[in-house]
This record gives C-alpha cells, structure tokens and sequence, in this order.
C-alpha cells in the first residue's frame, strides 16, 4: 500500500519578464534564487526556482518565462492562489514592506485560525501571506536574504484550487492521496495531508459553473506533491493508474523525477520526487549562480547563453534591488 501524500513539493508558474520575476520573489518576498535553469521541453526560455537556503521541498516557487505571451485568464481548473507561511508576529512587518514596495494587498482577513494578506505579483498571480501559529518554529528559510529571519517566509502555507467537480476532486484528495478532510467555511473546504506539517493544506473552492480558466502569463502550471524517492513514486503511478487517471511516464528533471495528471477538475498535479535536489549540481553557496543544463543540452550551451537574457540576482547582501 502506498503511504499517504506528506504535502507539497513545488509550484510551478508562468511570467513574463525573467528579471522582474526575480526582483520581485527574491528582491521583495526575500526567497533564494536556487536554480537558474531552462525549460527542458522548451530551452531557449528560462526555468526559474526559487526556495529556503537549499530548495527544500514544500519550499520552492518555480517559472517558467514566457516574454511576450498573454495574460491568463482566471477560472476552475487551476490553482487559484499559492500560499507563503509567515510567523503570527510578522503580520505587521510585512504590511510595512509591501506598502514600501508599493504592492497592493487585502487584509489581514481572518480564515479559520489564520490572518490573512492578499496580494498579486507583476503578472497578476494571486498570492497569500498566512500566518498562524507555529510557523515561526519552521526553520525552512533563506537566513542571508533581505527580510530579518524572524519575518522571514516559512516555505509554503498551501494552495488554493478552484474547482467545477468539487466531490471527485475531493475524493482525489481523501481516498486516494490521503488527505484529511478538516474544515468548511463557504465554499471553500480544507483538505490537509497525512502528516500535517509543511506545505500540507490544500483548499477547495467549490465552483460550479464557473467558467474553466485559461493557462497563461499570471497563472499557476502546475502544483507538484512529494515522494520520498522513485520507488514511492512508482507506487503512486500505479495507484493512480488503477483509479483511471491518466499518468506520464516518469520524466527526469535533473533536482527530481515527475509523473503528471489531471485531477477531476482539469488542474495538473504533478508528483515528484525529494531527490537528488539542487545541490546535486552546484555547491549551496553558490546555488542560483550559474546557468545550469541537463546533460542532454550541454552541447547547445554557447547558443543557449546567447538567446538568454542576462539575469542580475537584486540581493547584495546589504539591500534589495
């Protein structure tokens, strides 16, 4: 029998401008830039990652970079909004800093147990700032970035789905992932994985007829949860399969391997696993440094940093960019 999901491993999104994105999620949000990669399906584009101090997973915020694509479009079918965890006590600093940035936001609303800041990024990707109690004893975060360790985000809280088949997609989650069904309020359901701990919510937004969103610049990709190594994983695939879902076979992304499918209301899941990790190919301290290639593209490296646009990393070690 397979053991239940542990919570989320990664995000993946899409922007626009490579350099805007990493102001704004290094410079701002004060996450480490971890990788800069390529999208191995499409490697004249940047794969962007970002994380804690060394991309531990329920940590990392990942994009892809497509320049001159359209917006999205919002709707079911898609993460609705990807949650950072902060500290109970870092409500007011962040408020301080977003006004700073000049970032617009909502709240803090109160959500069950939590308080609750709402804002977007420069593409429109919707994004939280949840604290509750007890993330401040998280130590998943990036002690040498912009924001004081003790404001610092711990990882991820969770996701927000929003969803047009609300009880397959729930079933999903409770019958054959293993998550807990824990709290309602409205139309939102909170579901949280086996182990409770980092990145282990996910919400379900429950609307029907609500017109299916369209992936594009501002919008989710796709949410990976975690296996704790390729066997895990093939038991996963199994498991899915045997309940109908259509599965990828296992793709090779270098700081992990990937199976994908589609969850009952269209959003893509992704499972993947906690290893071999970032540091598998640069040193810790110099991760997010250097652009780094599978070995499959090594060969087209020269035209690869050509067609590239060259990315400055906004931290200097006394302010952000």
């Amino acid at each position: 029998m397979v053991n239940a999901i542990s919570g989320i491993h990664h995000v993946t999104a899409i922007t626009d401008d490579p350099q805007r994105n990493l102001d704004f999620y290094t410079g701002l949000l004060g996450l480490r830039f971890v990788k800069k990669t390529v999208n191995f399906d499409s490697p004249e584009t940047y794969h962007l990652y970002y994380g804690d101090e060394v991309g531990y997973p329920g940590t990392i915020m990942t994009f892809f970079s497509w320049p001159g694509y359209p917006r999205g479009r919002r709707g079911t079918g898609q993460v609705a909004t990807t949650s950072f965890a902060i500290p109970a006590e870092a409500l007011d600093y962040w408020q301080e800093r977003l006004r700073a940035h000049h970032i617009a936001f909502e709240g803090p609303a109160q959500r069950f147990e939590e308080h609750v800041l709402s804002f977007e990024d420069p593409n429109g990707l919707q994004l939280e700032l949840v604290a509750a109690p007890g993330i401040e004893q998280r130590e998943i975060y990036w002690k040498q970035g912009p924001v004081p360790a003790e404001q610092a985000i711990r990882g991820f809280y969770g996701v927000t789905l929003a969803v047009a088949r609300y009880e397959s997609s729930a079933k999903l989650l409770t019958q054959v992932m293993g998550f807990k069904l824990q709290q309602q309020e409205g139309q939102r359901t909170r579901f949280v994985a086996a182990q409770s701990g980092n990145a282990s919510i996910v919400d379900l937004l429950d609307l029907p007829g609500r017109a299916r969103g369209q992936e594009a610049v501002g919008s989710v990709h796709h949410v990976a949860f975690r296996a704790a190594n390729d066997e895990e994983q093939l038991q996963w695939r199994q498991a899915l399969t045997d309940e109908g879902m259509q599965v990828t076979q296992v793709l090779d992304r270098n700081y992990f391997h990937s199976i994908y499918f589609r969850e009952p209301s269209g959003v893509l899941f992704e499972i993947a696993t906690d290893q071999p990790g970032f540091p598998v190919d640069e040193p810790v301290t110099e991760l997010g440094t250097h652009l780094k290639l599978p070995t499959w593209l090594e060969s087209n490296r020269p035209a690869l940093e050509k067609a590239l646009p060259a990315l400055t990393i906004p931290w200097t070690g006394t302010e952000a960019r």
